[in-house]
C-alpha cells in the first residue's frame, strides 16, 4: 500500500482534501480508491463557479468496471479543475495525490475541515474494510 500524504483530509468515501494558502482546497480521489476502481477511462468534472456541497457527488470517474461519484469534502465554489484528466484519466491512476488532482473549492466554512478524516484514521478505515 502506498504512503498517504500527512498533509490531507479523508471522507470516508475515499475523497481527498488538501488545504492550500487562501481558502482553497484541492481534491481528489485516494491512492486506495484509484486501485479499486481499476484503470480509469473517463473523468467528469464540475464547471468553475459551480457550487458544491460537503458530501455531494460533484464528479463522476469511469473505469473499465465501474462509474463512481465522487463527493465533496467540503462546501464551497469551484475555483479550478484538472482540464489535463480530459485527455488522460489515467494521471489519477499513476499519481493519485499529485497531478491526478480533480478540483479546487474556495471553502465556505473551513470548520468543515475538522469533520474529515486524519491521514492515521484514514488508514485504520482502509485496514478495516480489506477484513
Amino acid at each position: 500500500m502506498s504512503e498517504i500524504p500527512g498533509d490531507l483530509k479523508f471522507l470516508k468515501s475515499h475523497e481527498w482534501a488538501r488545504i492550500e494558502d487562501g481558502g482553497q482546497v484541492t481534491v481528489g480521489i485516494s491512492e486506495h480508491a484509484q486501485s479499486l476502481l481499476g484503470d480509469l477511462v473517463y473523468v467528469e468534472l464540475p464547471a468553475v463557479g459551480d457550487t458544491v456541497t460537503v458530501g455531494a457527488a460533484a464528479a463522476v470517474v469511469e473505469s473499465v468496471k465501474a462509474a463512481s461519484d465522487v463527493y465533496s469534502p467540503v462546501t464551497g465554489t469551484v475555483t479550478a479543475v484538472n482540464e489535463a484528466l480530459s485527455d488522460k484519466p489515467e494521471t489519477i491512476n499513476e499519481d493519485a495525490y499529485g497531478e491526478g488532482w480533480m478540483f479546487t473549492v474556495r471553502i465556505e466554512d473551513a470548520e468543515q475541515l475538522n469533520e474529515l478524516l486524519s491521514p492515521d484514521e484514514y488508514a485504520a478505515l482502509i485496514e478495516e474494510e480489506s477484513h
